[in-house]
C-alpha cells in the first residue's frame, strides 16, 4: 500500500497519498451512505472524481480545497451525480452511459430515494454534463486518465500513479452481484488490474484498497458462485454466506445479490 497521512477534519476524514508530483486526496465523507470523493492534484491543479452529496460534506471539502490553494479544473461525474452545489462553476465530465444512468436509470432512482430519506441535508441537484467523453485518453488539469466505459457509467485509470477508480469493491463487505455472469465480469476486471500491477483501487464507498484486497474480493466472488450452485433458495444462500463471512458488512447488498441469484 502506498503511504498516506491522515488530515483531521470535523465531519469527514482525509487521507493524502503522495506520489511525488501527484497527490491523491481521498475524502471519506462519513455520510449515511459511506461516500468517498477523490481529489487528484498536480502542481496545485486538480480533477475531482465524484461529488459529495450531503451539504455538510460539500462545505467541508470546498473549504479544504480552498485552504490548500488547489484549483479544481474538472469534476468527473460517473456513478454519483447528486451534489450540484459543490464548486458549481467547474466543468463537469461524463459519458453517454453515465448521463443515462443518472438521468433516467438506476442512479436517478437512488437519488430520489435518498432525497426522501435524508431531506434537506441531502443535495439532490444533478449537475448538467458540460463535456461528454468517449472511451480513451483524456487530460484534465495536466493529469492523463483513461476512460473505460461500463454498462452504468465509466471507470477511470490513472496510469501515472497506478490507480484506478471503479464503482465498488470493499474487500470485507458484501457487494451487489447480479448473478454468475456479473460475478465473472467483476473477477475479470479485478484480475486485469492485478495483472497490470495497479497499486490502488479507488471506489465510491470504501477507502483506497490494494492488490491484496482485490485478491480477497476475487476469492469472495468465486466462493459465492460456488455457494449459490449448492443452494435452492435465496434464504438458504444468505444463511450460508453469513456463516462463511460473519464479519462482513453490507447486509442490504447481500439481500440484493440473493435476489439476483434466486429470482422469485
Amino acid at each position: 500500500m502506498v503511504n498516506y497521512k491522515d488530515v483531521p477534519m470535523a465531519v469527514g476524514k482525509m487521507r493524502v497519498y503522495d506520489f511525488g508530483d501527484i497527490k491523491l486526496h481521498a475524502y471519506q465523507t462519513n455520510d449515511p451512505i459511506d461516500d468517498e470523493v477523490f481529489v487528484i492534484e498536480k502542481n496545485k491543479r486538480a480533477v475531482v472524481i465524484e461529488l459529495p452529496c450531503f451539504k455538510n460534506n460539500i462545505e467541508e471539502l470546498t473549504k479544504y480545497i480552498d485552504s490548500n490553494g488547489i484549483r479544481v479544473e474538472g469534476k468527473m461525474i460517473a456513478y454519483h451525480a447528486a451534489g450540484s452545489s459543490f464548486i458549481p462553476n467547474v466543468k463537469n465530465y461524463g459519458t453517454k452511459t453515465s448521463i443515462d444512468y443518472n438521468s433516467v436509470g438506476g442512479g436517478k432512482a437512488l437519488i430520489e430515494n435518498f432525497t426522501g430519506a435524508f431531506g434537506d441535508a441531502f443535495d439532490c441537484g444533478i449537475p448538467s454534463i458540460d463535456e461528454i467523453m468517449t472511451p480513451g485518453k483524456v487530460n484534465i488539469a495536466g493529469i492523463e486518465m483513461n476512460i473505460v466505459s461500463t454498462p452504468d457509467a465509466y471507470n477511470i485509470e490513472i496510469e501515472s500513479i497506478k490507480s484506478v477508480y471503479i464503482h465498488m469493491m470493499g474487500h470485507d463487505c458484501h457487494s451487489i452481484v447480479a448473478g454468475t455472469n456479473h460475478a465473472d465480469a467483476m473477477i475479470n476486471e479485478l484480475q486485469n488490474y492485478i495483472d497490470r500491477d495497479f497499486s490502488l483501487i479507488l471506489t465510491s464507498h470504501y477507502t483506497p484498497e490494494n492488490l491484496k484486497d482485490a485478491e480477497e474480493k476475487i476469492a469472495y466472488l468465486k466462493n459465492i458462485k460456488g455457494i449459490a450452485s449448492k443452494c435452492s433458495s435465496a434464504e438458504q444462500f444468505k444463511e450460508k454466506i453469513r456463516e462463511t463471512y460473519p464479519q462482513y458488512s453490507g447486509g442490504n447488498y447481500l439481500d440484493m445479490t440473493a435476489g439476483f441469484f434466486f429470482p422469485e
